[in-house]
């Protein structure tokens, strides 16, 4: 099972010093996968979540890209609707080529309702405007002598019933984002899915967390190793830790997600 980190790519902390600092350390601790979220205006109901500055992620994955070497990179998850397809696919089959094949591009249909009212994107409509635009994309990207060879493999974020749906019909993997393990015990109980790849919280405590709330990934190395084992055995093939917990403040002192990462590559019986 590969192992990703979803990097803070926002808020009062995040410049581009830090963006290298976290690409060469998350390189260097042997994960897998070096992830980016998305949001393009940073309007009140997303200022509330990922306050500015906000690196815009096709821009931040392709600096990365010449500073790392191995490390595969991807969206989680990109808001399809907020681009047109074509422009995405463009971005995407050149980030594709010049990072050396190592793009993942995770995609979702988006949540804050005033950006996509500052975008001038219909809100209701966002679904269909993913579906509309992600088979626009693999329609463009067919033609290799312009857009170039290789497949760019797509990831379906989401936890609803049609984002399961989605990945089932357009992609090539989904994604589930921040949950209880139990749900995705009930989910994969009765949905088929295709590759399982979920990104789960990074949150490690000095004593359990206990009760029916408890996300995956939170608590004691010993609880977030039992997580990640059971998640190998229900199928995972990647699994992206999230070490953002909701505080702003947290991205000035990103030393603390890089220790728990690193307390939890240290343990690579789970590779």
């Amino acid at each position: 099972m590969r192992l990703g980190v979803n990097v803070p790519n926002f808020g009062p902390g995040t410049d581009p010093g830090t963006l290298e600092r976290w690409a060469l350390t998350v390189e260097g601790l042997g994960y897998d996968l070096l992830m980016l979220s998305d949001h393009l205006v940073i309007t009140p109901d997303v200022a509330g979540q990922y306050p500015a500055p906000f690196y815009e992620p096709f821009t931040t994955l392709a600096w990365l890209a010449g500073v790392t070497r191995r490390i595969r990179l991807g969206t989680t998850v990109l808001v399809v609707p907020y681009r047109h397809p074509l422009l995405t696919a463009r971005m995407a089959a050149n980030l594709q080529q010049l990072s050396g094949g190592r793009l993942v591009l995770g995609v979702g249909v988006g949540w804050a309702r005033q950006e996509f009212d500052a975008l001038g994107v219909p809100f209701g409509r966002r679904g269909a405007l993913t579906d509309e635009y992600v088979e626009a994309m693999r329609a463009a990207w067919a033609d290799e002598g312009d857009y170039g060879p290789g497949r760019i493999p797509i990831w379906v974020g989401g936890n609803s019933d049609a984002a399961l749906r989605r990945a089932a019909r357009l992609g090539d993997a989904w994604h589930p984002l921040r949950f209880r393990l139990p749900w995705l015990r009930e989910t994969l109980g009765r949905a088929e899915v295709p590759e399982l790849v979920p990104r789960i919280a990074l949150r490690m405590t000095d004593t359990p967390v206990t009760g029916p709330d408890r996300l995956a990934g939170e608590g004691t190395l010993d609880q977030i190793i039992g997580d990640l084992a059971e998640l190998r055995d229900l199928g995972a093939a990647t699994v992206v830790l999230d070490p953002f917990n909701g505080d702003p403040a947290e991205t000035a002192h990103p030393e603390t997600a890089w220790h728990a990462l690193a307390a939890v590559a240290a343990r690579r019986e789970l590779r």
